[in-house]
């Protein structure tokens, strides 16, 4: 990847969205690399929307609303990490200002019309819902056998744990919107986790960027990240 070619237009504002699962710190770091390299960015707040049901419904009012409030013109690219990543077309359609493409950062791809657990492994259905109390599932970082977030510097990682809400086991239920989105699409691949959905963009001729890395590494190698995402946003 040369770097130096990775370059985004002035006029182009990056709108980052956090997992449904983490909070906007997991993404602050990001935003600030890419902030101090003189793009135009905005790290959108999605937390106080995914408490209770319709989380779908809630996530895509909340982040228009969002957006208007934030006088942001277009275009904009739209960045959705993790389990923001499926809802990028529902957001873009949500906007009344002109989106020049979709990123997908360490994400599955849409899957318009389904559900979450109908898209994964059974197996991670029955242990997730296992966990669930009172309707809620447990924060994303006790989904695990060990703790993701140890790879994450000591106080940033005690901002995300305390973000980190507990959602309705009904998001996992519902099904996602039935919003579909012809424009241009790119992928940042952060960990091996998500082989296959880099793959299947891959193949899909979209621009593609892999790093070597974890599913966290907008928050703990945020200058490899930007230099990633700036690289694919720049063929869109």
């Amino acid at each position: 990847m040369d770097a130096n070619a990775a370059i985004i237009t002035p006029m182009l504002t990056v709108v980052l969205m956090h997992s449904p699962f983490l909070g906007p710190s997991s993404m602050r770091p990001l935003a600030d690399e890419l902030a101090s390299d003189g793009v135009a960015v905005l790290l959108a707040d999605l937390q106080m929307t995914i408490n209770e049901a319709p989380v779908h419904q809630r996530l895509i009012g909340a982040f228009s609303d969002a957006l208007e409030d934030s006088g942001v013109g277009g275009p904009l690219v739209l960045v959705g990490h993790s389990g923001a990543g499926p809802l990028l077309p529902c957001f873009a359609d949500a906007l009344e200002v002109e989106v020049a493409g979709l990123v997908f950062l360490d994400s599955d791809l849409p899957t318009p019309g389904r559900s979450w657990r109908e898209t994964v492994d059974p197996a991670l259905v029955n242990k997730i819902k296992a966990s669930v109390r009172d309707g809620k599932l447990p924060r994303w970082d006790r989904w695990f056998d060990s703790d993701p977030l140890v790879l994450v510097p000591a106080g940033l990682r005690e901002e995300m744990r305390d973000e980190a809400p507990e959602v309705p086991w009904e998001f996992l239920k519902e099904q996602r919107p039935s919003v579909e989105w012809s424009g241009a699409c790119g992928y940042v691949q952060l960990s091996s986790a998500y082989e296959d959905a880099a793959a299947q963009a891959t193949a899909l001729g979209w621009p593609v960027e892999r790093l070597e890395s974890h599913h966290l590494a907008a928050a703990t190698s945020p200058s490899a990240v930007a230099a990633a995402l700036k690289a694919v946003i720049s063929k869109l």
